[in-house]
């Protein structure tokens, strides 16, 4: 189903938020700019996938993992992953590590779906290609000061004020 509005590719979210040092990730399941694996979509794996990441700056004592998709016909986009809390020395996340257990006292908040955890790439059937940032987040304190409860955006605003560096890849999906 078409929705029928051509809408312009909106920039890279994280453009618009203040500099940070940058580091690398790197994933088995995702390469950088091309079109995600069936295993990241909602209706045929919804798995999340595998994640490397190293060189993260000085100082880290968390990390937290996001998946946004800023192509979403919304105003505000869709999150589908938000692991905070990892602690520093996970440099590493599986292919489904959302949906076993976590490490240390790492935790999901609900994605926009409703659900605490990794939801696959669903965009409208018809609509553009929709890209999805996956996004390891260097955190400058043993925790983000958030709890289960918390929405992505307000995860994001603490991020705002306690990213030391970020290390972005991003897949893209189209019905």
């Amino acid at each position: 189903m078409s929705t029928g509005i051509e809408r312009p590719v909106a920039p890279n979210p994280y453009d618009y938020l203040p500099a940070t040092a940058s580091f690398s990730v790197t994933s088995d399941d995702v390469t950088d700019g091309a079109p995600l694996k069936d295993d990241q979509v909602a209706d045929l794996g919804n798995t999340s996938p595998q994640l490397s990441w190293s060189g993260a700056p000085e100082g880290t004592q968390s990390f937290v993992v996001t998946c946004f998709d800023p192509d979403a016909p919304t105003p505000s986009g869709f999150w589908h992953w938000g692991l905070v809390d990892l602690p520093a020395d996970v440099t590493s996340l599986d292919t489904g590590a959302a949906a076993g257990s976590l490490p240390g006292g790492a935790f999901h908040v609900r994605n926009d779906g409703g659900e605490a955890g990794f939801m696959g790439a669903a965009p409208p059937e018809g609509d553009q290609p929709h890209r999805y940032f996956f996004v390891v987040h260097a955190v400058k304190d043993a925790t983000l000061g958030v709890d289960a409860d918390a929405s992505n955006a307000v995860v994001s605003f603490n991020l705002a004020f306690k990213t030391l560096g970020r290390a972005i890849l991003h897949g893209t999906y189209q019905h």
